[in-house]
């Protein structure tokens, strides 16, 4: 780990102040738990690191209007164990639920879970975000059973984020704040398949925090998630699937792609219909009938299948 600069402000104010205009120049820390080895790895040599885990404003879950705000600071163990978020959005405290690691859970943080760097072992071991060497991805030929299903050009990796594909499910936004102001964004459109080496997976400027994630009233629609793990550890799902009943029904892949995957064609053909065994079977292969595995992880085609199908039916009442 390279020598830098670490700075522990106590307002928000004096945070973004302290970030600069390339990542190189500052990062955030919140829970600690992907950047610290990020920097080990060499992935990552800020000159500074602004801890944020002091500021105050940045934590807390209550309601905003008829929705509900949840700080970006906030814990895994505090949103699973929180009543509102238990009895609203079962689907968030399934996906914490999936996050096996106590340890991870008291430290690492869903404002953090949204900007984790991909898992990928190409990225992680100095090939870039997108795998290449002389010009070439190394992913279509190499070691892949753990890629994209539903890729995006030479962006292979799959999203690492456990609360993204429920959170778009939920039509949920994030707040981005800077030292000149602040913005809003869709979490579906905060995340982000690059089409180079340089560009990042998330919708997030050097110069920006995430500071909270929205989430607007449901009106009693019901929700769930279902995750397919190789091993119920310490471990990144293989496939999951998010789901929201309602008016207008979502469908939400995870793990499959370098964003979570909307599945908009299954959504449609359970609007206004009632949740049944074989409904949520055609959904599910709906959902995966664009699928474009790679040489070793066709399996995945099967899991994100079977993961719409149970998400579907717990959402429904049927599991």
């Amino acid at each position: 780990m390279q020598a830098f600069e670490y700075a522990s402000p106590k307002s928000l104010k004096e945070a973004t102040a302290l970030l600069g205009a390339s990542w190189a120049d500052a990062q955030v820390l919140a829970g600690g738990t992907d950047i610290i080895s990020l920097m080990k790895e060499d992935i990552e040599s800020p000159k500074r690191v602004v801890n944020i885990k002091d500021i105050k404003e940045l934590g807390g879950i209550g309601k905003n209007g008829g929705g509900i705000r949840i700080g970006a600071t906030v814990t895994i163990e505090d949103l699973m164990t929180n009543a509102a978020v238990r009895s609203e959005f079962p689907s968030l405290t399934e996906a914490a639920h999936g996050i096996a690691s106590q340890q991870i859970r008291n430290m690492g943080t869903i404002g953090g879970d949204l900007c984790q760097r991909p898992r990928c072992w190409y990225f992680r071991d100095g090939h870039g975000l997108l795998g290449m060497r002389e010009g070439k991805s190394l992913i279509p030929d190499g070691e892949n059973r753990y890629h994209a299903i539903f890729p995006a050009g030479d962006a292979y990796f799959v999203s690492a984020s456990s609360f993204g594909p429920a959170l778009i499910a939920l039509g949920a936004r994030v707040k981005l704040v800077s030292g000149t102001g602040s913005r809003e964004v869709e979490v579906e459109k905060f995340f982000l398949a690059p089409t180079n080496a340089a560009e990042r997976e998330i919708d997030l400027k050097p110069n920006e925090i995430l500071t909270e994630i929205l989430i607007p009233a449901q009106r009693g629609a019901k929700n769930a998630t279902y995750e397919v793990r190789h091993r119920e550890a310490i471990d990144w799902p293989l496939a999951t699937a998010s789901v929201a009943l309602g008016p207008k029904p979502k469908i939400v892949l995870g793990h499959v792609g370098p964003t979570p995957y909307v599945a908009t064609s299954a959504a449609n053909m359970i609007a206004g219909k009632k949740i049944t065994d074989d409904l949520a079977e055609q959904a599910g292969a709906a959902a995966v009938a664009d699928a474009k595995p790679l040489s070793q992880n066709a399996y995945k085609v099967q899991l994100a299948k079977v993961a719409v199908k149970r998400a579907l039916l717990a959402a429904g009442g049927k599991a």
